[in-house]
């Protein structure tokens, strides 16, 4: 198969849950041509609307720090190769390999789904993350509005919101944003793996240019939105050798907060991202993945909580002393994180509910 422009991958490998393979070439209206003619040889996004019953997800894990969430989209057309949401294309009979880049579902009653949740008599708040799975502000938002949709609601019930992104697009809610900050209901962290701009054409083909992410730090914090950066993922022989330049660059847009994750590769990324590396990098392939395995206890990967996020070894710490040392040196980090304010939280008719 040749090569298809701006994605990450051109494979479409088995869905898991799927005991028997099909033709995947049947022509279903999912796969067409694209009208834009600066991407001759791409495929075209298509997108199919969902009707959701529920819109926040719940979490428990020891390892993220929220316990509500809201994904406006499934699958992402940022196309980020090494992308921990893949697998999840396939419980929706889908692959997590081209069709998780191309075949994308919106829910547009998001925003009338998150007002009934939010007004269910025993419901307390706790910020939500928004955009956690995948890119709240991934192209197809432009068009869509699901995410300015949500923040209206959010900010109609005065209720915190986090948000984690790499899209150029949050710039347009500037305006949402900044009243939300004012009264401390908002955050963002923008998600910064390299400062290489062909890496990062290679590894997160639509996402925004590394000068422009360290634009959107700017920019909110100029208007007063509390923001950091996630370096995630840290991959071996890849981006780590950027770890102090990525900070340095964070720090001097106005971040205030950083933090790292190891690769993960769970279920078939692990085969996608080998694909890719021997692509794009057949000299370090080797190499990267002979890291990662060592990271992970001989394996592509572990899923344990306290594990997942960072790995164990030599490697590990090494990373985690390279980044606590430059963070400290930059003073990122260096105040304890401000709790968003949940105080405020009201229906649109004025009664506050979390005092109660």
């Amino acid at each position: 198969m040749p090569p298809t422009r701006t994605r990450a991958t051109e494979n479409n490998p088995h869905n898991r849950f799927q005991p028997i393979v099909t033709d995947r070439h049947i022509d279903d209206d999912w796969y067409r041509d694209p009208d834009d003619e600066l991407n001759p040889d791409s495929l075209a996004t298509a997108v199919i609307d969902e009707q959701v019953k529920t819109i926040i997800s719940r979490n428990q894990s020891p390892d993220v720090p929220f316990d509500q969430s809201i994904n406006p989209y499934r699958g992402c057309e940022h196309g980020c190769v090494y992308c921990f949401a893949r697998p999840t294309h396939a419980y929706w009979d889908m692959s997590p390999g081209l069709d998780f880049e191309t075949r994308l579902i919106a829910k547009p009653n998001a925003a009338k789904r998150l007002k009934a949740e939010l007004d269910k008599p025993g419901y307390r708040c706790s910020a939500i993350a928004l955009g956690v799975n995948t890119d709240a502000y991934q192209p197809i938002e432009k068009q869509r509005r699901i995410t300015r949709q949500l923040l209206e609601v959010l900010w109609e019930y005065r209720h915190p919101v986090t948000i984690i992104t790499k899209g150029a697009l949050i710039l347009r809610d500037l305006d949402l944003l900044s009243r939300m900050a004012a009264e401390g209901l908002c955050s963002v962290r923008v998600s910064l793996t390299t400062l290489d701009n062909d890496l990062k054409r290679r590894m997160e083909p639509r996402t925004a240019a590394p000068a422009t992410r360290l634009k959107i730090i700017r920019e909110l914090t100029s208007i007063g939105v509390p923001t950091g950066i996630i370096m995630g993922p840290v991959i071996p022989f890849l981006n780590d050798q950027e770890l102090e330049a990525i900070l340095r660059a964070a720090a001097g847009a106005g971040a205030t907060r950083a933090s790292w994750i190891m690769l993960r590769l769970p279920h078939e990324i692990a085969d996608l991202f080998s694909d890719w590396l021997q692509r794009h990098f057949p000299d370090r392939a080797r190499h990267v993945m002979n890291r990662i395995h060592d990271l992970r206890g001989g394996k592509a990967y572990d899923s344990r909580f306290g594990q997942r996020m960072t790995g164990q070894g030599p490697y590990a710490d090494l990373i985690r002393q390279r980044f606590d040392r430059e963070a400290n040196l930059l003073g990122l980090n260096r105040q304890a994180q401000e709790p968003l304010n949940t105080d405020l939280f009201r229906r649109p008719g004025g009664e506050q509910l979390c005092l109660l």
